[in-house]
């Protein structure tokens, strides 16, 4: 099955590492015509053949540019295949942040995750809730309205259009007895 994106090769022979390219209006177009036949599914620089869409328009294929047969994934596979690599790269992008040094480079990714749809959650002040939130301590307050409210977000959580992708790790009020 061909994938929608390019990879490119270590063409020096240094050891570099490749690189990947995602042709992101193939996996649009893709979303958009899910509920079409095979044949009106079209878009930019997208081959159409008759029992399935082209995944990579100019990114596989022969040097003339037309789609061959490893370019072809069947129209009934096409929004999972897409949903499939969206799903692995929203996980790497999340892999990625946690382990970035930098926090211009960690600010980076959390906005480009956020331009797909992909947001954090950090509840600092609202109330503690288990299905939503794990704890990862509690502070002492002597002032009552605070108790079971979260203080601070220790690790960031991320939701993906409202579904719950990893829950925020949060510090809760608790109140001391007087």
């Amino acid at each position: 099955m061909a994938s929608w994106f390019k990879r490119n090769k270590d063409e020096q022979g240094d050891g570099t590492e490749s690189t990947i390219e995602v042709k992101a209006s193939v996996i649009a177009d893709a979303a958009r015509g899910a509920g079409q036949p095979p044949e009106r599914r079209v878009g930019p620089q997208a081959g159409i053949a008759a029992d399935g869409v082209v995944a990579g328009g100019d990114f596989e294929g022969d040097p003339s540019g037309e789609p061959t047969a490893s370019d072809v994934v069947p129209a009934s596979g096409a929004l999972e295949v897409a949903l499939a690599e969206r799903r692995s790269l929203v996980a790497l992008c999340l892999y990625a942040l946690d382990r970035a040094r930098s926090a211009g480079v960690a600010e980076r990714i959390e906005e480009g995750l956020a331009g797909v749809g992909v947001s954090a959650v950090r509840p600092d002040g609202v109330r503690f809730d288990p299905a939503h939130h794990e704890a990862g301590g509690t502070v002492a307050t002597a002032d009552a309205s605070l108790d079971g409210l979260v203080a601070e977000t220790e690790v960031v959580g991320f939701s993906d259009r409202g579904e719950l992708l990893r829950a925020p790790i949060v510090t809760v009020y608790n109140r001391e007895p007087s």
